[in-house]
């Protein structure tokens, strides 16, 4: 095959393609013109331009999040690069695989008083599993596909950094697939699971704790736990893995979920972690035996005191351990514990969310929501009360939740939601977003309007930081700097080119969002929110 002379730039498009890389998002800077160069040449890859480097590595993250697959990001030297670092720090969180290149000084210049000069490989080094400096144009395809390697096989965030000037030169080498590797179930098989197995049928009260890790592995769990006998708990990256109806789904626990479930959870005798590294201090059982499944053995160190360990897909090795427990005595008792705490917490869920009143209750703005959403909705979260409110009152059916689980950043809701509209067109997207969180990204509700983004934003305003004001009042502080002001937040959005709607009573709230959901443009609902204290604040 005849050879094609191409830019650095070029050749890592043209690799990046080949790795299934569609879009990627950043903010042109002058370090990065080669790259930009590039993009504007070729239309395999979609370049998402955003107002805020964030922004950018936000959709980055939750695409990864999304799809399993790479997400890519980009930003100039300097100021650019460190404008990424918040959301690399998500992924790094979450186990996102994501690739973020940034422009570097000229070749010439490194190490000097160059303007924006930084050592971007110490500046990464705390999120970046692999982090290089191209230091020349035939090293181009060796560095990319190291980066792209590590980030998909160990689900962490690689950086490449590239000298402005070699970003432009000619590049010798060929764009290659990653290698085939093969892993999955042969791995495991019944006698090697004995262990666990053997642990799991000691079990006389029994509990599953699933995370998002456990995403492809849904019908198993249930499965696993009517033969168990189990209770399901999800972590926050877990909600929307189980339909509300499910009989063993108990929602979550610790702050958000169900309040019930907390005093249950810490009878376990044994439990099962399936995809998750959340372990919810103050709520957990003091004897129990736990086990854990993972992908990755370092997540068995984060003070969560497993007794057994299983690297591996959750939904390679759930499969053996159904077989193993076939004609296993389940509790009854225990499963009509688990029952009657499901029912308890589902009456209450429904008093809570026919609260009255406005300025709405939140709850009751969560029962509106999950009556108007689609099934088969992308929620995405934003950071804040609207998080906590949702996962105590929102009674999910098959809909996909994007969050940002463990670094927990205001922001990441309208960035999240814009990514997941990109990748699923077809798919109806709503962000719940509180008034700070929002602010954070206000600039980027144009990058909605600029690519025709349909998406949902439903704005929680009740003109505070109010998950700050709680934890104050809890800690016995006085506060200040937790009163917001706020934008006229209709008038913002149409200004941006949104369809803005706002709800003027309690009852309204589900015929405004039927119409927010129904409407072929970005749109906002603004919510008066009443200043409820969170009952789990701790």
């Amino acid at each position: 095959m005849e050879k094609t002379e191409r830019t650095v730039g070029e050749l890592m498009l043209d690799q990046l393609s080949l790795f299934g890389v569609k879009r990627i998002y950043g903010v042109v800077g002058d370090a990065t013109f080669g790259l930009i160069d590039a993009l504007a040449k070729q239309d395999k890859i979609k370049y998402i331009a955003v107002k805020h480097e964030s922004t950018a590595a936000f959709m980055a993250s939750a695409e990864a999040k999304l799809t399993g697959g790479l997400g890519v990001c980009t930003a100039t030297m300097g100021p650019g690069a460190t404008n990424l670092l918040n959301g690399l720090g998500d992924a790094y969180s979450d186990k996102a695989p994501v690739l973020a290149i940034t422009g570097q000084a000229p070749s010439d210049k490194i190490g000097t008083e160059f303007p924006q000069y930084i050592d971007q490989q110490e500046l990464m080094k705390p999120f970046a599993a692999y982090s290089a400096n191209l230091a020349s144009p035939d090293a181009t395809i060796e560095v990319l596909q190291k980066a792209v390697r590590t980030s998909l096989g160990q689900r962490v965030v690689t950086h490449l950094s590239v000298p402005k000037d070699i970003f432009m030169m000619p590049a010798t080498g060929e764009p290659r697939p990653l290698p085939d590797v093969i892993e999955g179930a042969s791995n495991f098989t019944k006698e090697s699971l004995e262990q666990a197995a053997g642990i799991m049928k000691t079990a006389k009260r029994p509990m599953i704790l699933a995370g998002a890790g456990a995403a492809s592995a849904s019908e198993e769990i249930e499965k696993l736990a009517d033969l168990w006998g189990a209770g399901i708990l999800a972590s926050l990256g877990g909600k929307g893995l189980f339909d509300d109806s499910s009989p063993h789904n108990l929602q979550g626990i610790g702050e958000g979920g169900n309040p019930y479930a907390s005093d249950l959870f810490k009878e376990a005798d044994v439990v099962l972690l399936a995809g998750t590294t959340w372990w919810p201090e103050g709520y957990v059982p003091t004897d129990a035996r736990i086990i854990q499944i993972d992908r990755h053995f370092d997540k068995f160190v984060k003070e969560i005191p497993t007794d057994l360990g299983i690297i591996g897909k959750t939904e390679e090795v759930l499969p053996f351990l159904v077989e193993s427990l076939q004609g296993f005595s389940r509790s009854e008792d225990w499963v009509a514990r688990c029952q009657e705490i499901k029912e308890k917490w589902a009456v209450q869920n429904e008093k809570e969310g026919s609260t009255e009143g406005y300025p709405a209750h939140p709850a009751r703005i969560m029962r509106a929501l999950d009556r108007t959403v689609a099934p088969d909705a992308i929620l995405a979260l934003d950071t804040g009360d609207n998080t906590v409110w949702t996962n105590r009152n929102f009674r999910q059916k098959d809909q996909s939740v994007l969050v940002s689980g463990y670094w927990r950043t205001m922001g990441f809701g309208l960035p999240a939601a814009m990514a997941a509209k990109l990748i699923e067109p077809e798919k109806q997207v709503v962000a719940i977003v509180g008034d700070g969180g929002l602010q954070m990204v206000l600039a980027d509700l144009l990058t909605a309007t600029r690519y025709e983004l349909n998406i949902t934003v439903v704005v929680l305003n009740n003109e505070s930081l109010q998950m700050e004001r709680d934890k104050l009042k809890v800690a016995k502080k006085k506060e200040v700097g937790v009163d917001l002001t706020n934008p006229d937040f209709v008038k913002l959005a149409e200004a941006c080119g949104w369809k803005g709607l706002r709800a003027d009573s309690d009852i309204e709230l589900e015929s405004v969002l039927e119409e927010a959901l129904n409407t072929n443009a970005p749109t906002l609902v603004d919510i008066s929110t009443a200043q409820v204290f969170f009952p789990e604040t701790e």
